[in-house]
């Protein structure tokens, strides 16, 4: 049985956030969480493949259709994490299962690390840490991202006369993806402005992490972890090479073909994904 997809809206009190509802009332409850610059609609074609789950797939702050936190706040980790459970608060939802891509995946491990008894089942696509950092490039890269905030009061987003300039320009993205899915990605993302788009998402995003954690403290959180965990590997994607990471992960891993974001790049990915995570949830 397929049900119809609801926008719906959160006002957390510090900041309102928009979502895609799917599935049963009375399905599992799941919270999507998506990638750097991405939105909700990344979940768009595999969402509806998820059996007896009730997602809620978030436009991160910053993201899609949700607000932009107020001048002079930042995007950490800890942030979303805390958006999250403002947003389960809200759904009366005392523990949940997260679904995280990339970005998504990371704010996945920092939540369940940090509170394990909130958390039912990980499911992750090629996401598991943040990029680490040693504590000698500590001073030098707070002086950069400093710097970057200040110069950032002067840029100006970029427009694209035509939507389909905005949607090649994310398919070119740091991230390659395909024009199916930067389409899908820009149904929520672009916005019209004087001389034509313009991505919605703020524009502070792309600046750089005053602080980075450790690989030690950032391992720290996926030792926490005390629910089952199971993990898709992009065979093309930003975790396959990593194997001394992988080796550490004390979860269930399912090596897929197909780039970073396999799960909305075409429908024989989002397929996979779907017949992996829909085995991960079945089990007892």
């Amino acid at each position: 049985m397929s049900y119809p997809v609801e926008e719906i809206r959160l006002d957390l009190g510090h900041i309102e956030l928009a979502a895609h509802l799917y599935g049963p009332e009375d399905g599992r409850p799941v919270i999507a969480l998506h990638g750097w610059l991405d939105n909700a609609n990344s979940f768009a074609r595999l969402a509806p493949r998820l059996h007896g789950l009730r997602i809620v797939a978030l436009d991160f702050a910053g993201h899609g259709y949700s607000g932009h936190r107020p001048a002079g706040a930042g995007y950490a980790l800890w942030d979303y994490a805390h958006d999250v459970l403002r947003v389960a608060g809200q759904l009366g939802w005392e523990r949940f299962s997260l679904l995280g891509h990339s970005l998504g995946a990371i704010v996945s491990v920092v939540l369940a690390g940090s509170l394990p008894e909130r958390v039912v089942r990980l499911a992750l696509i090629d996401g598991v840490i943040p990029p680490g950092s040693t504590a000698q490039d500590t001073a030098e890269r707070m002086g950069m991202a400093l710097a970057a905030q200040l110069r950032h009061d002067s840029k100006r987003k970029s427009v694209y006369p035509a939507l389909e300039q905005a949607v090649e320009a994310r398919m070119k993205g740091m991230v390659a993806v395909t024009r199916e899915a930067a389409e899908l990605l820009a149904q929520r993302g672009l916005v019209p402005v004087a001389g034509g788009f313009s991505w919605r998402s703020d524009s502070r995003l792309t600046l750089p992490s005053p602080l980075r954690m450790s690989e030690e403290q950032a391992m720290s959180f996926v030792r926490r972890i005390a629910c089952p965990t199971t993990l898709v590997v992009a065979e093309e994607g930003m975790l396959a090479r990593n194997t001394s990471l992988l080796e550490q992960l004390p979860f269930s891993l399912e090596h897929l073909p197909g780039g970073h974001h396999l799960h909305l790049n075409d429908e024989a990915g989002a397929t996979l994904v779907a017949d992996c995570f829909n085995r991960f949830f079945a089990i007892p």
